[in-house]
């Protein structure tokens, strides 16, 4: 198997988010459009080595078509940050060549990304299922950009052209309702991407995977097979969706109080059930989170679910009912700190408190990262008294993703001569890419791939060719603001070590003329050791530092600000086996005797710049 670079990504600069026509005529972009030819070139930039901000670009001559354009959601150790998508430049710097967008599907990882997609670029045309263009046409009007780009609804085996390419839209099944695989037919061969599938062969909503359709396109033959590794650690087949039913239905029937139950937003089918079992138990339903008000509203317009207006019920008149009759559909099925359900837990509602008796379900699984968020709202829910049921014995939810038969099946119907696997933190790749050898793809036809890598294929020959800039963006969404990453991590330091103001004034010959003035925030100092001790034996060491100082370190407050930054980080990790953040201020001040300034004298300070250290021990 081939392995792109194993490689740090660094972090994106940040962007302006204006198109800049000079952009698109860089020296990378004209150097990357040197290079194509007539070679097919894969280009993923995010979605490889990780779940989340799934985005690919498929290159060839002088077009450029993309599968999906998503967003990731933050880690704990994120602070600040609300979303994360990946670095945009490449595709700015390809501006003039973009013709169109084909998404598989509605969820966030793939569709979420495409508002700020369309603050950098502008795209001809998204092509999309129904329920995707839905959510992504109220995305776009709230984000004023529905003027960037034409929104098109396709149908199962429709086709549409893009540049040189023609995309054909296959049914499959997944969490979602509406989820496409994809038929892109190159001047060169036939590409298959999956999208985010599995096998389901007895479906919720009654849509069948196309497997007839799949089949009878790969009877043209695949050059290369983009596919789903998100469940390849997990042996046979994914359940249906329609298994949930029974376990989901015991629940309802074992519950003699009140119902709350969290899902993913856009797991319409799941929603769907979780209305019909309260209709079937003469339960009223109340609806908590925007998402998951946005998605069933769409997703009854659109005619996917079907419901009466009686169902519904406000919050604020939930407690008028008997806990018997009522049901609480709500967000907060990953741990997220501002959910519905978190909120609850912690008691942290302004409407609704978890009483003794109340049957918290949980239809889902945590994504990766966010294990322990899970476990602390079930902690808290349990505290208070509730019946919680979740896990995957529990039976109350299904992956939406195939596990390694139903990858070996799809790997069967294709039988494609490159195999790129997709959609998976990076041993997940490596796993399904051994899988593919296992069903027969040469093993030096087998790609593991990770954003910014390029992928050159003819129809002879696949290799590695370089890379292009990738990364992340990180979004305080709340106030439309791009984070550094280096502001990322000095939150992380104020958080995990604390910080260290320290100012001092030296004359023009380094002698120090005021301070060390030092203040401690949040700094966990050794046993025994007072707060005021440490800042005497900081502030001593301040002053040793500038004593023993060679003169070329006292030429100007930026060198020694830079000597004390040096010293002062190896002081602090010899002294409290920590990191803290540290922040200096340093001023060179130089006064004429007598005069105070009159007769030419003059003052003279000199300020540094705020800046902080990290040093990684």
């Amino acid at each position: 198997m081939s392995h792109g670079k194993n490689r740090r990504q660094k972090p994106a600069p940040l962007l302006n988010f204006d198109p800049d026509p000079a952009v698109a005529n860089g020296p990378e972009a004209k150097e990357f459009r040197a290079r194509t030819g007539e070679t097919l070139r894969i280009v993923p930039l995010g979605g490889l080595g990780e779940i989340g901000k799934n985005t690919m670009a498929i290159c060839y001559g002088e077009d450029i078509m993309l599968v999906d354009a998503g967003l990731a959601f933050p880690s704990e150790e994120m602070l600040g940050v609300d979303l994360v998508l990946p670095d945009l430049t490449f595709l700015a710097q390809q501006q003039s060549r973009l013709r169109g967008l084909a998404v598989t599907h509605g969820h966030e990882d793939h569709i979420g990304g495409i508002p700020f997609l369309l603050k950098e670029v502008t795209l001809p045309v998204i092509y999309g299922p129904a329920l995707a263009i839905g959510l992504l046409e109220k995305k776009l009007d709230e984000s004023g950009l529905s003027e960037r780009t034409k929104l098109t609804q396709v149908k199962p085996r429709q086709r549409v052209r893009m540049g040189c390419f023609e995309v054909e839209f296959i049914r499959c099944t997944h969490s979602i309702a509406d989820s496409f695989s994809l038929i892109i037919r190159t001047p060169i061969g036939v590409i298959v991407h999956t999208g985010d599938f599995k096998f389901d062969f007895t479906p919720v909503d009654g849509e069948h995977f196309d497997i007839a359709g799949l089949a009878a396109a790969c009877e043209e033959g695949v050059l290369a097979l983009l596919s789903d590794s998100t469940n390849t650690e997990r042996e046979g087949y994914t359940p249906s969706e329609r298994s949930v039913w029974t376990k989901l239905n015991e629940a309802f029937i074992q519950a003699k109080g009140r119902i709350i139950i969290t899902t993913f937003a856009s797991n319409v089918n799941r929603v769907k059930q979780v209305l019909r079992a309260a209709m079937n138990h003469n339960r009223k339903v109340t609806i908590l989170g925007r998402s998951m008000l946005t998605f069933a509203a769409i997703a009854r317009d659109l005619g996917y679910m079907q419901y009466p207006d009686n169902l519904l019920v406000q919050v604020e008149n939930i407690n008028q009912l008997p806990p018997d009759q009522v049901v609480i559909l709500t967000t907060g099925s990953q741990g997220e700190p501002m959910s519905a359900l978190t909120r609850i837990a912690n008691d942290e509602h302004r409407k609704l408190k978890v009483e003794a008796g109340d049957t918290v379900i949980i239809s889902a699984t945590p994504i990766p990262g966010n294990e322990r968020s899970v476990a602390n709202t079930i902690n808290a829910l349990c505290i208070r008294g509730a019946k919680v049921i979740y896990g995957r014995d529990a039976g109350v939810h299904v992956s939406g993703h195939a596990c390694r038969e139903e990858q070996k099946l799809m790997l069967n119907l294709c039988k494609p001569k490159y195999f790129i696997p997709v959609h998976g933190e990076y041993r997940m790749l490596v796993g399904h890419g051994r899988l593919a050898v296992e069903c027969g793809v040469d093993p030096d036809n087998v790609f593991i791939m990770e954003n910014g890598d390029v992928l050159e294929l003819t129809a002879e020959k696949g290799k590695m060719a370089g890379t292009v800039q990738s990364g992340v963006l990180l979004v305080d969404y709340n106030r439309d603001f791009m984070i550094d990453e280096e502001i990322v991590e000095e939150r992380q330091k104020l958080a995990g070590d604390g910080l260290v103001a320290l100012a001092v004034s030296v004359d023009k010959n380094g002698k120090l003329l005021s301070g060390p003035d030092v203040s401690l925030r949040g700094v966990i100092l050794p046993r025994g050791l007072p707060a005021e001790e440490f800042v005497i034996r900081l502030t001593d060491e301040a002053k040793k530092i500038i004593a023993q100082a060679e003169p070329h370190d006292l030429v100007s407050a930026e060198t020694v600000k830079d000597l004390l930054f040096e010293k002062l980080t190896d002081y602090f990790q010899d002294q409290l086996r920590s990191n803290p953040l540290l922040q200096v201020v340093a001023m060179r001040a130089s006064l004429a005797p007598a005069d105070n300034g009159a007769n030419g004298g003059g003052n003279e300070r000199e300020r540094s710049d705020r800046k902080s250290v990290h040093k990684k021990g």
